[in-house]
């Protein structure tokens, strides 16, 4: 190709001198005058266009342009000034296989740049429910940069002579080896990638998870191949992306707002006063700091019960993780209101009654610690 191409300006050329050396420095000073001019307009002329748009991609475009256009023109001077010496052999080959080889080098880290740059411009587009986060752009920037040196492997393979089909083929086995290999490493990377796009949960929210345990912590780290919780035993669990995929999560920080409504069921006894049942509850929320005073807490008489009235107080918390403690002061709160305001928490508890006694036998005798039952 270069020899063909030089062939074609070898004529003009030749009205400077035939020696070689001549026409090798002319090719030279040609390229870098061509090399340096692009070089002027790109820094004027195209600067000034882009600096009067509001976009400001093109002006990155144009400022990572400049350098691999310049350098590739005089890299092309450099090759055809060698075929114009004459060079032939190895030499040449492995001189014009380094010349290209820097070629791509430059171009792929321009594309790498410019692929990046893009990927940082939607991300700023982009809201919390699209695949490109700023949780992902990592990801997404390793992908671009893995596919485009892949890319420019396989170029400088070809500018080296290198035949790449055993090469493609032995990638390929070792490819499909590999994806059954890790299939579940794959599993967590993609269903990781999906749960990052889709934002079920996000670090600092309280989730149960609806396994066998029923496991519920905090969500202290969100991986590509794993989520962590932290339990209310400070017992750190890693779960697969995997199995958070594929599990239905309940998300108790969820919601338009991060507030927890916890529920406090209680009985009295019949006969007693509901309405100071009902007032005494809401006394006990309201002087709660825990329970937010909005939404205002509410008590709901649910049913009448084998042994009482059973009512039901609903109050809500800030978050979900002050559950415990919230029902541990007001179940305290409570029973201690009830104690002295003399109202019957009521329990379970069983009455026999003794229809008949075996014949011959008029009397129980009574029951101490020395009786034996046989």
């Amino acid at each position: 190709m270069f020899e063909e191409n030089l062939a074609g300006f070898l004529p003009y050329l030749e009205f400077f001198g035939n020696a070689p050396w001549k026409l090798a420095t002319l090719v030279v000073v040609i390229f870098s005058f061509v090399a340096w001019l692009l070089g002027f307009i790109l820094n004027t002329v195209a600067r000034r266009i882009t600096d009067s748009t509001r976009n400001k991609i093109d002006d990155r475009v144009i400022r990572y342009l400049h350098r691999p256009l310049v350098w590739s023109l005089f890299s092309l001077g450099l090759i055809y000034a060698a075929y114009t010496l004459g060079v032939g052999g190895s030499a040449l080959k492995v001189f014009q296989a380094a010349l290209v080889s820097f070629i791509i080098i430059l171009w792929a880290n321009f594309a790498t740049s410019v692929v990046k740059m893009m990927l940082s411009v939607i991300v700023k587009r982009t809201d919390e429910h699209s695949l490109i986060q700023y949780k992902t752009l990592p990801l997404f920037n390793n992908i671009s940069a893995i596919l485009i040196y892949s890319l420019a492997i396989y170029l400088l393979f070809l500018a080296w002579g290198i035949d790449m089909t055993a090469w493609l083929a032995s990638v390929g086995v070792i490819g499909i080896a590999v994806g059954f290999a890790a299939k579940d490493t794959l599993a967590n990377l993609f269903s990781g990638l999906f749960i990052m796009a889709d934002a079920p949960y996000k670090i600092g929210d309280y989730v149960v998870l609806d396994d066998s345990l029923q496991s519920r912590g905090k969500v202290t780290h969100i991986g590509i191949r794993s989520t962590r919780l932290l339990t209310r035993d400070d017992v750190e669990i890693t779960v697969p992306n995997s199995i958070m995929g594929n599990s239905q999560i309940t998300n108790q920080s969820g919601g338009p707002h991060e507030k927890f409504r916890c529920r406090v069921q209680i009985s009295v006894a019949y006969g007693s006063d509901t309405e100071q049942v009902e007032k005494l509850l809401l006394e006990e929320a309201a002087a709660e700091s825990l329970v937010c005073l909005y939404p205002e807490p509410r008590v709901r008489f649910r049913r009448f019960g084998g042994s009482g009235l059973e009512y039901e107080l609903l109050f809500w918390i800030t978050q979900p993780e002050f559950r415990g403690n919230a029902l541990h002061q007001l179940n305290t709160k409570i029973y201690n209101a009830f104690m002295r305001e003399g109202i019957e928490i009521p329990y379970s508890k069983q009455d026999v009654y003794i229809k008949s006694l075996p014949q011959g036998q008029n009397t129980v005798a009574p029951f101490s610690e020395d009786s034996q039952v046989d």
